[in-house]
């Protein structure tokens, strides 16, 4: 038995690859829904990445998809790099659960060992979770444009579309290559 040595460089180099595809393929993500969205208003939808694509869950058909994840493709490619960042991207949800629960927590352990002093500090958790909400929002987007998702989208390509039904669940898968 043999095995393959591997360089921390190129390890790096790797890791590094992988992570910009699926930033790349979040990105076009998010641009897909925002297509969606303005052709199929009221229309409820979500999304999921990985490393060969992404999913589109919800009520709309292989055509659509194409179609959209196509327009939204060009645009990106054209600048249009605010389609990368969505408002319901579950990055917001991570950056509201990250704030909320310091928030939280440092109110806990600042408050001393006594129970009736931690209850004393009750308000003030519930003001700096508030506060943590509404800052996570600029948070969430932040994360979106600097690490979750990427706008570069010069070398990707859309390969395929196929429907996939899963009980009640529809969904459209998206492979890309680039």
């Amino acid at each position: 038995m043999g095995f393959i040595k591997i360089s921390s460089t190129n390890l790096n180099q790797f890791i590094g690859r992988v992570i910009k595809r699926i930033r790349c393929n979040h990105g076009l993500e998010h641009a897909t829904l925002h297509v969606l969205a303005q052709r199929k208003p009221n229309t409820s939808l979500a999304g999921q990445s990985d490393y060969w694509g992404f999913w589109i869950i919800g009520d709309v058909n292989s055509k659509e998809v194409l179609e959209s994840a196509q327009a939204a493709l060009q645009r990106l490619q054209a600048g249009e790099s605010q389609l990368a960042v969505h408002p319901y991207c579950g990055t917001n949800l991570v950056a509201s659960a990250i704030l909320g629960s310091l928030a939280g927590l440092s109110v806990l352990i600042g408050g001393g060992k006594r129970t009736r002093s931690k209850i004393e500090r009750i308000p003030l958790a519930v003001a700096l979770v508030s506060l943590s909400l509404v800052l996570a929002r600029p948070f969430g987007i932040w994360l979106q444009e600097h690490l979750t998702t990427s706008a570069d989208a010069a070398d990707l390509q859309i390969q395929s579309v196929r429907p996939i039904q899963r009980g009640w669940m529809r969904a459209q898968r998206v492979n890309t290559r680039g």
